[in-house]
């Protein structure tokens, strides 16, 4: 098999595949010894021009390529025939209690008092919502990428390339983040190495390409101090330089001795899942951030292509939220990629306040969470504690 020869830089090649779809199999893999390009970049010229790959650029930064119009009418968001039941739970006074109980037997400090004498006198829910939409996309970009040519096929100009988005590549189950790279078929060119200019070796950083370097013993001098010859050296005043054994040059780490490079464009490919929730505000006093350590009851959850917002939720907020969040991820996400399915979800996180006496004064406490964690920030019967 005869050695490819090595491109001219600058050759102009290929044009847009009309095909969708490239099989799997054709979509190579990136190897995973493929560099990105770091401190020392190659020439701009270097890299031929793809036709539909224009603004791809040595180690990627090229952003996120928009992806072709739907060849299908997308589907339209199915919307529920019967808005579901919003029934909203609440905890029982002895429920209350028992997770007061537990709050108390907990601190060290706390005297049981209130937890047994105390007198519930009123229990007030303020239940809070928490909305979330997850949009799972399929995002692309573009990379110049190398590695050491050692004999892999090239097929530049073979026949033109596929479009980012003709390249198949298989998507994990939905809203499960993954990352592939992609080497994009027919891409592939010989160049020489811009580190080494196709030397395969450089001079060695330690002795300037010397070979040898002064010697650490006597300083260069050759003799030691009492006027002997120096014994490391034989009176040289230098000595052969350690990090290249003396040949005054060390491999080239670019293309590893090949002399020669194979450069190609690598797909990469994102499948990420965006975020977004809304928290109905809470009026019940219990400060926001406890809510973040517990979770909540799903009340609703709506998963397809693309979902459609909720309508007739008890708590105007969230439906607004809803419709809001939903218009916002369609039109943001669909300029750089590819939605592949929605999820929205309704959370109940149960706040009850419970005010109580207790030796004649009022206090108050908090239960909430699917834990019944509980907040008494005046707890009554507290103690100084040491640690002897």
């Amino acid at each position: 098999m005869e050695r490819p020869i090595v491109s001219d830089y600058g050759a102009h090649y290929g044009a847009i595949n009309q095909v969708y779809g490239l099989p799997p199999a054709a979509a190579m893999s990136a190897s995973p010894a493929a560099n990105t390009f770091g401190a020392s970049a190659p020439p701009a010229n270097m890299f031929d021009t793809v036709p539909g790959y224009e603004g791809t650029l040595a180690g990627g930064g090229g952003g996120y390529l928009p992806p072709p119009m739907p060849s299908v009418p997308m589907p339209v968001p199915e919307q529920a025939p019967h808005p579901p039941d919003w029934h909203i739970p609440s905890i029982s006074e002895e429920r209350a209690r028992e997770a007061f109980a537990t709050y108390v037997s907990s601190n060290c400090c706390y005297s049981s008092g209130p937890v047994t004498d105390g007198v519930i006198t009123n229990m007030q829910s303020f239940n809070t919502y928490r909305y979330r939409l997850e949009t799972f996309t399929e995002s692309r970009s573009t990379e110049w990428s190398q590695e050491p040519y050692s004999g892999q096929p090239v097929d530049a100009g073979v026949q033109p390339a596929p479009g980012p988005w003709q390249i198949a590549a298989q998507p994990p189950p939905f809203f499960q983040d993954q990352k592939q790279a992609i080497k994009v078929p027919f891409t592939s060119s010989i160049k020489n190495c811009h580190v080494c200019l196709g030397m395969g070796n450089k001079p060695c950083t330690t002795c300037a390409g010397a070979g040898n370097k002064v010697c650490w013993v006597c300083n260069g001098s050759g003799s030691r101090l009492n006027d002997e010859r120096c014994s490391h050296c034989n009176g040289q005043g230098r000595e052969n330089c350690s990090s290249c054994s003396g040949n005054g040059s060390s491999q080239c780490d670019t293309c590893h001795g090949k002399r020669q490079l194979i450069v190609f464009i690598n797909l990469n490919v994102k499948w990420s899942t965006e975020k977004e929730d809304f928290v109905a505000q809470d009026l019940s006093g219990l400060k926001v951030e406890k809510l973040e350590k517990v979770s909540g009851k799903e009340l609703f959850k709506d998963s397809q292509f693309m979902v459609y917002p909720v309508m007739g939720f008890p708590d105007a907020s969230v439906a607004q939220a809803s419709q809001r969040i939903v218009r916002d991820h369609q039109t943001k996400f669909a300029q750089t990629s590819r939605i592949l399915q929605q999820r929205q979800t309704i959370e109940l996180i149960p706040v009850t306040k419970v005010n109580y006496t207790w030796k004649g004064n009022p206090y108050v406490y908090y239960v909430y969470g699917n834990e019944f964690e509980v907040n008494a920030e005046d707890y009554p019967a507290t103690c100084c504690c040491s640690v002897m």
